[in-house]
């Protein structure tokens, strides 16, 4: 048991953990087992209506460093320019990958692509795919921690880390509390072509009901993120082609001409989720286990990558045996103040561009001119937004 390290939830956090460990675990002779109900396919299917996922610069330099960044980019679209506005106001500020003289502030890419790029990375001799495979028990033991899977079968680890999603039954089940805070908004989910090519623009749009964004896709799309009160995000989900895309037309205007096709539209109730513990002896808790924040700064998935990214610097640095506590507490450590400041700008984003009160309108549309015309406050904010925000 001393060797084995169990990641249960083979995700795109959960996968990159484990390819962020396995060069460092053949040497240390750790066995990873990588636990997944639903396994991607060998073979990538494109569809137009496939989720994706806004990765930072930043992520981009931990995925060339992990030496997977190459077969991820040829999907992936680069963020070039980044719009933010509150409609039908004055406020608006414009981030520029020329003026932070980077390539791109950031990629959007299909996260069935990434998933499959990690997959295929995944060293066999390292690392045990377990899949479809799901665990139905987590039993502290001696040295760490017994998995009961679904079939019967039991590992015992000497250290589990549970990145299987932000509705984590094994979280419930050890007993781990969750600080919940529901924001009252739904993000209504789907890809739109619009009439005028992107030209690699994001845009960032603040209007009373709640904020949108438009994140640029290959093949001519956009990742359409429209935030609004349950009831409706509900009727737009409801609406025929013509009817919803009339009124994402009135709600974003025409930077990108007239909107063409809309795909399927997925509902997603918003809350700020953070888990009480993080960490305990032989255990971590990781990715929308840990955190799951609101997706209109984009900042979720990024965090949770730098997390585990941190995780395995943290562990093939220790001396120490696998799961140790104190280990496991530096790694967290590490993390707190990335942690503290990345969930603390996705939540009074989230509040700031929420407040209809005519105090608040005119104090943000002010702010958004101010960030406009100051280069340290625009450089911050790029900072945020290409994850680099506490380095």
């Amino acid at each position: 048991m001393n060797g084995r390290l169990a990641i249960i939830g083979g995700g795109l956090v959960g996968a990159s953990l484990a390819l962020a460990l396995q060069q460092g675990a053949r040497a240390r002779g750790w066995r990873i087992e990588l636990i997944e109900p639903f396994a991607p396919g060998e073979e990538y299917q494109p569809s137009y209506d496939a989720r994706s996922t806004a990765l930072s610069y930043g992520s981009r330099l931990i995925y060339e460093r992990l030496g997977v960044w190459d077969a991820i980019a040829t999907r992936a679209e680069a963020i070039l320019d980044i719009h933010v506005s509150d409609r039908g106001r004055f406020g608006a500020a414009r981030l520029s990958a020329q003026e932070e003289r980077v390539p791109a502030l950031g990629y959007v890419v299909e996260n069935a692509w990434i998933g499959h790029c990690l997959w295929q990375a995944l060293d066999d001799d390292v690392v045990t795919r377990r899949c479809p495979a799901e665990v139905d028990r987590l039993q502290a033991i001696e040295g760490g921690y017994r998995l009961t899977l679904t079939d019967g079968e039991s590992l015992d680890c000497a250290l589990s880390v549970l990145a299987d999603g932000g509705r984590s039954g094994l979280r419930e089940q050890l007993g781990i509390e969750v600080r919940r805070t529901p924001y009252g908004q739904t993000a209504l989910i789907a890809n739109v072509t619009p009439g005028k090519a992107h030209g690699g623009q994001a845009f960032e749009r603040f209007t009373d009901d709640g904020p949108m964004a438009l994140l640029p896709l290959q093949e001519k799309r956009c990742a359409l993120v429209w935030t609004r009160p349950e009831a409706d995000a509900a009727r737009l989900a409801a609406l025929g082609e013509a009817a919803f895309l009339a009124e994402l037309q009135e709600a974003f205007g025409y930077r990108l001409g007239a909107f063409a096709q809309v795909g399927a539209r997925h509902l997603y109730p918003l809350s700020l989720v953070e888990a009480a513990e993080q960490v305990r002896a032989g255990l971590v808790v990781l990715g929308n286990a840990a955190h799951s924040l609101h997706p209109i700064a984009g900042q979720g998935y990024n965090l949770s990558l730098r997390d585990a990214d941190v995780l395995a610097t943290a562990l093939l640095e220790s001396p120490a045996a696998l799961g140790d506590l104190a280990t496991l507490r530096d790694y967290l450590q590490r993390q707190r103040l990335d942690q503290k400041l990345t969930v603390g700008f996705s939540d009074q984003v989230t509040r700031l561009f929420g407040d209809s009160a005519p105090l608040s309108i005119v104090g943000r549309n002010l702010g958004l001119v101010g960030l406009d015309l100051l280069p340290a406050a625009k450089h911050w904010f790029a900072r945020q937004a290409m994850g680099f925000a506490s380095r």
